[in-house]
């Protein structure tokens, strides 16, 4: 008998999929794709996100696989104006880990059937749900075929789009942003080797960050969203804004996007949880997304399997609830700052910017703070 259904076969549900196979929980993974992603979006994972992995021993292969970025630089003209360092924001993890998305949720999902080599479905989409008090009923078809689970609990990790909280019904308040980005994946030709860098240019920012490989992610604001990815427009952005020029017949990935915020009303609804962005879309601007579902799954656990011992858990569902959406609200405040900072300036305001950020930077407990708050780590 299966104590819990997992919507969604992505990072998230595969981590909390893992976390309750070890508790020995009976899981079933549900996952509308018949493959894994095999585009690489997310790739950075902050250092409390790193410990929560650290619990079903998946942070180790991806930190060997991974590239470990310990430092930060503001590049502003061709010249260094400031750099954050990470060693001081974790003991066990200073650095922000740079690992393309696939190379995670195989990570992920090989701990998954390890723990259980049944417990991942894959080409299963949900068309219903039913909370009846006591279990939760599941429709979805795989191949053609109608299939109906149960489980004493249900939890919808099944991204920004999520069949569930849609199914539950319950409303997510959206925001849209005036940001429209163009990246891309190239071989790296800037001298920043394990460095992250962001350029502070009148344009507009540009971000940059290095992957497994020799190659180097390149991410440029736009005015404007682009008919289509195009190579040769970020290419040729990027050797306006940083004067370093990338071959825009070697890219390996490329994408063009807008950005949104949503956050649910609440993330518990009867027996049936929502986490990840299935609860709370942050702008990717940040990274902050796919670790803010893995810190969800971490702290949904205990309650969890507390609730499958028959031990009351209302209050901490609610205190769940309360401190998960404060997170995600959080997360979309830094976002947006990130964003506002990124924005394209000229003359004095740019100046001016950039002056405050070199400023800030060079008091050592302010650039302590700045990068506890980039990380994801909490105040001290």
């Amino acid at each position: 008998m299966t104590d819990v259904l997992i919507v969604g076969g992505g990072p998230v549900g595969l981590f909390l999929g893992a976390l309750l196979l070890q508790e020995g929980a009976a899981v079933r993974i549900l996952e509308k794709r018949t493959g894994r992603n095999a585009h690489t979006r997310a790739i950075g994972i902050h250092p409390p996100a790193l410990a929560a992995l650290d619990r079903i021993g998946a942070a180790a292969p991806l930190v060997a696989r991974g590239i470990r970025i310990r430092r930060g630089r503001a590049v502003w003209a061709g010249r260094e104006i400031a750099h954050m360092p990470f060693a001081p924001v974790s003991d066990r993890f200073p650095f922000v880990l740079a690992v393309p998305q696939p190379v995670t949720e195989a990570a992920l999902e090989a701990r998954v059937l390890e723990l259980d080599p049944d417990a991942l479905l894959r080409g299963a989409e949900v068309t219903d749900m039913h909370d009846a008090g006591a279990r939760v009923t599941v429709d979805a078809t795989v191949a053609g075929t109608r299939l109906t689970m149960s489980a004493a609990i249900a939890v919808g990790a099944d991204g920004a789009n999520s069949t569930v909280r849609r199914l539950l019904g319950l409303p997510a308040a959206e925001k849209r942003y005036p940001e429209h980005y163009l990246m891309g994946d190239f071989p790296d030709t800037s001298q920043y080797g394990e460095d992250a860098a962001l350029f502070l240019e009148a344009g507009g920012i540009v971000e940059s960050f290095p992957l497994p490989g020799g190659v180097r992610r390149w991410v440029v604001r736009l005015s404007g969203p682009p008919p289509y990815p195009d190579a040769h427009l970020l290419a040729g952005l990027v050797k306006e804004r940083t004067g370093i020029a990338v071959d825009p017949g070697a890219y390996s990935m490329l994408s063009s996007f807008g950005v949104r915020s949503r956050l649910v009303s609440r993330m518990v609804e009867g027996r049936t949880a929502l986490i990840g962005d299935a609860a709370h879309e942050i702008s990717p601007i940040g990274g902050q997304g796919m670790n803010l579902g893995w810190l969800d799954g971490e702290l949904l656990l205990p309650i969890i399997m507390a609730s499958l011992r028959g031990w009351p858990c209302g209050t901490d569902l609610r205190r769940f609830d309360a401190s998960r959406r404060r997170a995600a609200a959080a997360a979309k405040r830094q976002a947006e700052l990130n964003m506002a900072l990124g924005r394209p300036l000229s003359g004095g305001l740019l100046r001016t910017r950039n002056t405050a950020i070199a400023r800030i930077a060079a008091v050592p407990a302010l650039n302590a703070l700045v990068a506890r708050r980039f990380t994801m780590q909490r105040p001290r």
